[in-house]
């Protein structure tokens, strides 16, 4: 995937001093393709504090111990929903009992690097390369005998569902992804943006740095919570919501899984050689071929300029498909238009 030259793609974080007018509806009505649909502004209200999911359970699949929830009824139809960078399960905390309430069991993950999820050993190597990642989410279905599931994501969690549903569609009923096809090609991570795209990512150069590392690590709360800022502007999110989530930084292999997944994009870390064929599957670009349903912000377009239609990625998706645009949203969808989320999922496993 041409996943920085694609600007519809990936997260979509700007610099605190950009400012960029939001597109108009009308505009964006204009550029919407046959299979789109356009949701209206949810009413943007302060998350509650009262935690939903009950306790997190801990179960080994593969490397890991991973700490989950699991919830809704065990004979459910399925469905995981993966959170991305930096956030974690409570991103879901509201998606979660709609989707229990409507029949479904909802698996959500900490991924590696977060909450209660683990190493099993101190040996392992703190990968954080895309297709381990996604063979954490394969090890955790086999683990709980889940032979097929709707994958949902957003963020680093749209690009860990993509893989799965394009390298072993066997395990993938459907899927919905933020911000469409987020499988990176590191080759095109190589090639640079315009420089007020560059600008967006400013963290990522951040990261590159041994500076990076410790600014992060000493600046944790503080660091995350500007990201949520940035990334979310219209979203107004409280303390309590925050400091939720805030406390699965506290991993104590966060830092690490952070700075090594930016830093193997640019190349500038390798990844395990033991992986080379996924990752080589993976740089061709493989099409998703089961039912998928790709959402897109307005926020998109404030930061690179790139229309919200998800054209750049559409030929990707060769199995029933539709895209559609939340106006109004940042980059934390699932937590910020929920019920819109949740519909997605029901919506998808009609297909």
């Amino acid at each position: 995937m041409q996943s920085r030259v694609n600007y519809d793609r990936r997260r979509f974080l700007r610099n605190a001093a950009v400012t960029i007018a939001a597109a108009p509806l009308a505009d964006l009505l204009t550029i919407l393709p046959a299979d789109a649909t356009l949701q209206n502004p949810p009413t943007h209200t302060i998350q509650s504090t009262t935690d939903t999911f009950g306790p997190v359970k801990q179960i080994n699949a593969g490397v890991l111990n991973i700490g989950y929830i699991d919830a809704g009824p065990s004979d459910g139809p399925p469905v995981i929903l993966l959170h991305g960078w930096p956030y974690d399960v409570h991103s879901y905390v509201d998606v979660t009992p709609l989707l229990a309430s409507a029949g479904y069991r909802v698996i959500v993950p900490y991924m590696r690097g977060y909450g209660t999820t683990t190493f099993l050993s101190s040996e392992t190597f703190r990968n954080a390369q895309q297709s381990v990642v996604a063979l954490d989410v394969i090890a955790l279905m086999d683990a709980l005998n889940i032979k097929k599931a709707i994958l949902g994501g957003y963020d680093i969690g749209s690009g860990t569902a993509d893989i799965i549903a394009a390298l072993w569609p066997q395990r993938c009923k459907a899927l919905v992804s933020v911000s469409g096809y987020l499988i990176t090609n590191r080759k095109a991570e190589l090639q640079p943006l315009p420089p007020k795209a560059e600008l967006g990512w400013w963290y990522q150069y951040y990261f590159a740095t041994e500076r990076g590392k410790l600014g992060y690590s000493q600046n944790l709360y503080d660091f995350n919570k500007l990201i949520w800022k940035i990334a979310s502007p219209n979203w107004p999110f409280d303390n309590a919501t925050y400091d939720r989530t805030a406390a699965a930084f506290n991993n104590p292999d966060h830092v690490n899984i952070v700075i090594h997944n930016y830093r193997w994009r640019l190349s500038l870390a390798d990844g395990d050689p033991q992986y080379d064929n996924l990752e080589q599957q993976l740089e061709a670009r493989p099409a998703v071929t089961v039912p998928a349903i790709t959402i897109a912000s307005d926020f998109e377009p404030t930061v690179f300029g790139a229309n919200p239609n998800g054209a750049s990625y559409r030929s990707r998706f060769s199995g029933k498909y539709s895209h559609k645009i939340f106006y109004g949203i940042g980059h934390n969808v699932p937590q910020e238009a929920p019920q819109q989320f949740a519909d997605a999922i029901v919506e998808v496993d009609r297909y």
